[in-house]
């Protein structure tokens, strides 16, 4: 599991971060010098003589930080657990705290967002447990990160808490995302209760993005059971009215179903709502648990051994597929899937907190398998091997 956050040490006491600074990392020592100054260098080993001109500089390596003293700007030292920062990365120093966030990793395939810790749900299985505080200030932080991402990011997403509650705040953060990242795909995680509003579902078509996906979950064809799960009155008939709003405007609407005990036995039942009623969404994803947040303390109402509702994740991608709704399997690990559904599993746990096992070392299939969450090592099923 990356470290994405935690303290640094300043080794020049005479220069230092005088307040909250998000800045973008370079390894570029011919850097034309106009553009230095708001970058941080990192210094490694193989420098022999350390590009001046540079707002600051960060050492992973104990061993350089003799150099420091010749350096007329802040520099900030990391531990070994920060190895894997690189050219274009940014991050964020808190200098109140000395402590550090990294807001994107240019080398990931997965960049994610938390746009606000507030919702109108408070699911069992929440990852991200609901806070109602006043997180307003994230808004500037993400608009300050935009602009010093990478053009060339595959994908961005963004996710909470509902980052809808954020209101015309977040369309405009959308909206600066295709200003800065023409080319770049957004992703979305929401659970699609505001898009109900047809005025807010307008302006978020009305950005006009070439590439931009709105994950939605259903938990059940039958409302009271979705209802009971995100723990929200009338959230399913409102949930089912924000995808026909961003459908009757053209969107691409994803479908996100995590299953546990309280979702499995009725997969190909909402599968064939999904096919009747909303044959139109441009992707499925039947998602494994995440043993996080919420799930822990719902654990006994949660869990059940993956190997145990094959028989209705089997029915209910067949069934999708049938109706030839695009359909991936997420999170799970293939020794426990039927072999049918290899195909359209998929490697979907973000890098920074994708782990195996030790039986899963010498598997000849681990490079095609999605592998555990971090959370999920101490809670998994009895059926883990690896395959020879």
């Amino acid at each position: 599991m990356l470290k994405l956050g935690g303290q640094y040490t300043e080794l020049t006491e005479q220069q230092s971060f005088q307040q909250p600074t998000i800045a973008r990392l370079s390894e570029q020592a011919s850097l034309p010098m106009p553009l230095r100054k708001k970058q941080g260098f990192i210094l490694r080993k193989e420098y022999t003589e350390i590009p001046l001109g540079y707002g600051f500089y960060v050492t992973i390596d104990a061993g350089q930080r003799e150099v420091t003293p010749t350096l007329v700007a802040p520099v900030i030292a990391l531990s070994e657990a920060y190895s894997y920062l690189a050219d274009g990365d940014v991050i964020r120093f808190n200098p109140d705290k000395k402590s550090l966030r990294v807001l994107y990793r240019r080398n990931s395939l997965q960049n994610y967002f938390l746009v606000t810790e507030r919702c109108n749900h408070y699911c069992l299985m929440c990852s991200q447990p609901p806070k109602n505080i006043d997180d307003s200030w994230i808004i500037n932080e993400i608009l300050q990160t935009i602009p010093l991402i990478d053009p060339a990011t595959k994908e961005l997403g963004f996710t909470g808490g509902e980052p809808t509650l954020l209101g015309d705040d977040f369309i405009r953060i959308l909206q600066t995302c295709k200003n800065y990242l023409p080319n770049t795909a957004i992703h979305i995680l929401s659970n699609g209760r505001n898009f109900k509003n047809s005025d807010f579902a307008k302006k978020y078509a009305a950005i006009d993005h070439h590439d931009m996906m709105v994950g939605i979950p259903i938990y059940s064809d039958i409302s009271s059971i979705h209802n009971y799960v995100v723990q929200a009155e009338n959230a399913f008939d409102e949930t089912i009215k924000g995808i026909l709003n961003l459908k009757r405007l053209n969107q691409q609407v994803e479908i996100r179903v995590v299953i546990h005990k309280q979702t499995y036995e009725r997969l190909p039942q909402l599968a064939e709502f999904i096919a009747r009623n909303l044959t139109f969404v441009d992707h499925v994803a039947l998602m494994g648990l995440e043993n996080t947040g919420f799930t822990k303390a719902n654990i006994s109402d949660l869990w059940i051994d993956p190997v145990d509702y094959q028989k209705q994740l089997y029915e209910a991608a067949a069934l999708l597929r049938s109706y030839r709704i695009r359909t991936s399997i997420y999170n799970h690990q293939l020794c426990v899937l039927d072999k049918r559904l290899w195909p359209i599993a998929r490697k979907s746990i973000s890098d920074w907190k994708n782990e195996y096992l030790p039986q899963c070392i010498e598997c000849k299939e681990k490079p095609n398998c999605g592998g555990f969450f971090s959370s999920t090592i101490t809670k998994h099923s009895e059926h883990i091997k690896p395959f020879h």
